[in-house]
């Protein structure tokens, strides 16, 4: 037995002072939520052993470790007074998860924990770190920003909503309530434009109506359908909501796939209300008046909102050409979305070169031009959908008989041969003082994963020849009349997926850098981490996941970077601490059959063989006296122990109800509390008997008490530990000790027991 006198001394006395007054009590003192056992189920001899019982770790020389809660260890005396006389070894219950450590936007954020882990370590407790990979509690929001599609913005359409861009600030846009909290502002990106509205949730949230978001008016025709869209994302997880303050659409609360409220996460999701989700429409019931619709932002406090690209789409207008080419007028007046890329003798936006409107272009080749490209200017990229087929036309005219052509930079067609003029075909055109409109039909393809066109006007053929050009356009060469579409009526943005390799290209070396900087951080202080946990799925294989873009909180790692996430993993654990321990962990090893346990070996076997060190097996033993398998148990640190690892039991614990969560608490029986009892003795023993004392590295159990105050989401309901809901000693705090020192330690006691 070890003697520690730094904390044994304080522990004796406080648990003899507890023991000679509970022997006159007429029952234990139980606290709530949980009923308990009459007197006559609890015989007071047994109090007595249990209460005459050393602190826990004096039974063995191995690690005896705890999972805890850093609010509780610093705000619960007698919870805090426990761990310091008992155990050696702290895990940390959920302070140094990632979803603790790192902040929505990817920094670390160490100060929460930081102090906690310091007044451990001068208890003299070491730390287990736990954990540094998993699927859960990560900050898959951030990260499913980084592998987000890249959404190009669409062109501006036929929307019903004047600023729906915000480029205008939030003008026609209403917040009744904190004004203050909404922007116009670039800080999240955008899908349109160069603004979007910022929304900033604060503590006044917890309410749908609590912020609310009212649009600029618009017209409606009565008996036409109307679609509402826009694009959200959030930093953290969120909620919207729309409805509208005025009772011009028959259904005056539309709902969206049959809920109130939208989730929103940090990737753009574009939302809709229209008739495919609310088959009776959102139908006008007023002709010629104006409607609004009110955005409920609300619902969740703490959560920063931004949206762009609003847009009312009459689904029963007329479809209307959408010219997908900015500034195709050049009515701005200036070259705006244009670029000389070879000005010749000059290319400029002027009133004597207009076929319409204000305004056209000018270009002059100079004398000794000679090649197409020696007077040219390009478009910007315009983004466009491959599976459909555009024409692009324009007007030009020319003082003098010229020639030209249309190229388009980067994609495999860069210089279609058509019949241009009626001419026949060929790689130009011809021009002369003539107005004339020229039009080529093209399909555009993907090319580096952009699907984004941009063309040039190559006029540098002929020498010293002045061109005007006016009313380009690009413009989906059919629109079916009588199908009316979002599509036909606005030129939405652009979605272009990332491929897997690009997706792990981006994620590898933030996952390789996290795990740097966190062990970094805590060298010399933590000794030992949990580096990769629960790898398997329950008939061995590997858990590969699957992607959620939406989720904030679950990502799997392994789904993006393959079977070598783990190698990866351990060969940056080792780099930043070589002095740490390095374990993997996972539940379920006890199962009968072990087939998951023979999957873990397995793939420390692989993760070894790829040069990356494994130096501890950790199985996590959530037990049920219900259904747990004495004989699998037995296997397991069998199989366990062959491995030659440091073998640690790192969240024990040991359920009494038959569901994690029944709707009320469990009421232990004398019988169970025994049974439960029996087991923790059962695994200590078995721990010891199998596991050569070399590679025993510890125990660790998931938790102090079974106070409500530590089992918010964990076995809420149930009873699982060592000490009660009032932190007394249960049965089961005699059966562990009993387990580590391989007896009956009671049977040793002397003298005329009180009972």
């Amino acid at each position: 037995m070890k003697l520690k006198l730094n904390r044994i001394m304080l522990a004796t006395l406080s648990i003899l002072i507890v023991g000679l007054s509970s022997c006159y009590d007429e029952k234990m003192e139980w606290g709530d939520p949980y009923n308990h056992p009459d007197e006559d189920d609890l015989p007071l001899e047994l109090q007595e052993k249990i209460s005459r019982y050393d602190v826990l770790n004096a039974y063995t020389t191995s690690k005896l470790g705890v999972g805890i809660d850093f609010n509780l260890y610093l705000t619960d005396e007698k919870y805090r007074d426990l761990i310091h006389q008992n155990f050696d070894e702290i895990t940390p219950g959920n302070e140094l998860k990632q979803s603790s450590l790192m902040k929505n936007d990817g920094t670390l954020d160490f100060s929460k924990a930081d102090d906690v882990i310091d007044a451990l370590l001068a208890a003299q407790l070491t730390i287990y770190g736990h954990t540094l990979v998993w699927h859960n509690q990560q900050k898959a929001g951030y990260f499913n920003t980084l592998i987000a599609p890249t959404i190009i913005p669409g062109t501006p359409g036929s929307s019903l909503i004047a600023n729906g861009d915000f480029e205008n600030g939030l003008d026609g846009w209403n917040i009744p309530y904190y004004g203050e909290a909404v922007t116009a502002s670039a800080d999240g990106g955008v899908i349109d434009g160069a603004h979007a509205m910022k929304v900033v949730v604060g503590d006044f949230g917890g309410g749908k109506y609590n912020m609310q978001i009212n649009s600029p008016a618009f017209p409606i025709i009565n008996g036409h359908k109307y679609e509402i869209s826009f694009y959200i994302k959030s930093e953290g997880e969120g909620q919207v909501g729309l409805d509208f303050p005025n009772d011009n659409l028959s259904n005056q609360y539309p709902w969206t796939n049959g809920t109130d409220l939208t989730t929103t996460s940090s990737t753009w999701t574009k939302v809709s209300y229209n008739p495919t989700a609310t088959p009776d429409g959102m139908v006008a019931t007023a002709d010629n008046n104006a409607m609004t619709f009110r955005l409920l932002l609300g619902a969740v406090k703490n959560v920063t909102y931004y949206i762009d690209a609003v847009e009312v789409i009459d689904l029963d207008a007329e479809p209307a050409e959408v010219n997908y080419v900015s500034n195709g007028n050049f009515e701005k007046g200036d070259l705006s979305d244009w670029t000389p890329s070879n000005p010749g003798n000059g290319i400029t936006v002027t009133a004597d070169a207009k076929f319409e409107g204000n305004y056209g272009l000018q270009g002059i080749a100079s004398a000794t031009s000679s090649n197409e490209w020696d007077l040219q200017f390009q478009s910007v990229e315009i983004p466009l959908d491959p599976a459909k087929t555009y024409t692009l036309s324009f007007w030009i005219q020319s003082d003098s008989d010229g020639k030209g052509r249309i190229s388009f930079p980067g994609f495999s067609n860069e210089w279609p041969w058509q019949n241009w003029d009626g001419s026949g075909s060929g790689a130009l055109f011809n021009t002369n003082a003539t107005w004339k409109q020229i039009s080529v039909d093209f399909t555009p393809v993907y090319k580096d994963g952009v699907s984004a066109v941009k063309f040039s006007f190559d006029l540098g053929k002929v020498a010293g020849v002045t061109y005007f050009v006016d009313d380009v356009k690009v413009v989906e060469k059919t629109v079916a009349s009588n199908t009316p579409s979002f599509s036909a009526s606005y030129a939405g943005p652009i979605t272009i997926e990332k491929t897997p390799e690009e997706k792990k290209e981006i994620l590898e070396p933030v996952f390789r850098q996290y795990i740097t900087d966190v062990a970094t951080h805590y060298a010399g202080k933590v000794a030992a981490w949990d580096v990769v946990n629960e790898p398997m799925n329950d008939n061995g294989t590997l858990r590969t996941g699957e992607e959620d873009l939406q989720s904030t909180a679950v990502f799997y790692w392994q789904y993006y970077l393959g079977k070598d996430y783990a190698v990866t993993a351990f060969k940056a654990a080792k780099a930043a601490d070589p002095n740490a321990i390095l374990f993997i962990n996972d539940y379920g090893l006890e199962s009968a059959g072990g087939n998951k346990l023979d999957g873990l070996i397995n793939y420390v076997n692989y993760i070894e063989s790829q040069g990356a060190p494994v130096d501890g097996i950790g199985t996590q033993m959530h037990l049920n006296i219900n259904w747990s398998d004495t004989t699998a148990i037995r296997t397991m640190f069998q199989k366990l122990a062959a491995t030659g690892k440091q073998i640690k039991i790192s969240e024990l614990d040991v359920a009494i109800a038959n569901a994690s969560n029944p709707e009320s608490p469990v009421s232990p029986t004398a019988e169970q509390y025994a049974q439960q009892a029996e087991l923790y003795r059962f695994v200590a023993a078995m721990y010891t008997q199998y596991i050569p004392e070399a590679q025993r590295y510890g125990i660790t159990v998931w938790g102090v008490s079974d106070n409500e105050n530590e089992h918010e989401y964990w076995l809420k309901n149930d009873a699982p530990c060592l000490w009660n809901a009032d932190y007394a000693r249960k049965h089961a705090y005699k059966g562990f000790a009993d387990g580590w020192a391989g007896r009956d330690v009671s049977a040793d006691f002397s003298g005329k027991l009180l009972y």
